[in-house]
């Protein structure tokens, strides 16, 4: 369905674990303040609003998405972390500068999580223009920081219950 058409953050509530006994790292990048401090606010809001303490909410803040990866690592090599959330937004411009920043903050993240066992989450907005983050930013199409943090909660509680079982995936 196109995102025109519906809230993206839409959720069930009860679907979701208790984020009580989880840790947290969250990396904003500052570029598009105006954006990401929105997604910042929602992505918090939901991971408290779901059980999750104040104090094991670690936050970095970089300059710009670019950043995001290696303020991921920090994150997961300073602190037990359960999941690792980017937040982030690269506006589209007149030049692909937007293309090479986004692959690269994704392929980061995918190779962290990879490498680390810890879930980094991409909660980077990739819009054509400002309005378009806007409206994924809290608008009319909500916010992509409570969906990251609802992702975040699901991908920790997974490898919560897989460790706690003792069953392995991959290699």
């Amino acid at each position: 369905m196109a995102s025109a058409l519906k809230n993206l953050s839409a959720y069930s509530e009860s679907d979701i674990p208790s984020a009580a006994e989880m840790s947290f790292g969250i990396a904003v990048a500052d570029w598009n303040a105006h954006i990401t401090h929105a997604l910042y606010n929602g992505c918090v809001e939901t991971l408290l609003k779901h059980g999750a303490v104040a104090e094991n909410l670690h936050t970095l803040q970089v300059p710009g998405s670019f950043e995001l990866p290696a303020a991921a690592r920090l994150l997961i090599g300073g602190k037990k972390l359960d999941a690792v959330i980017a937040l982030g937004c690269v506006i589209q411009g007149e030049t692909k500068h937007n293309e090479y920043i986004n692959h690269a903050v994704a392929s980061g993240l995918v190779q962290l999580s990879l490498a680390t066992g810890i879930p980094c989450i991409f909660g980077v907005l990739t819009p054509n223009d400002e309005q378009q983050a806007i409206d994924r930013a809290g608008g009319i199409h909500g916010n992509k920081g409570i969906e990251a943090a609802v992702t975040a909660i699901r991908m920790a509680a997974l490898k919560k219950g897989l460790g706690a079982t003792g069953k392995r995936v991959g290699f």
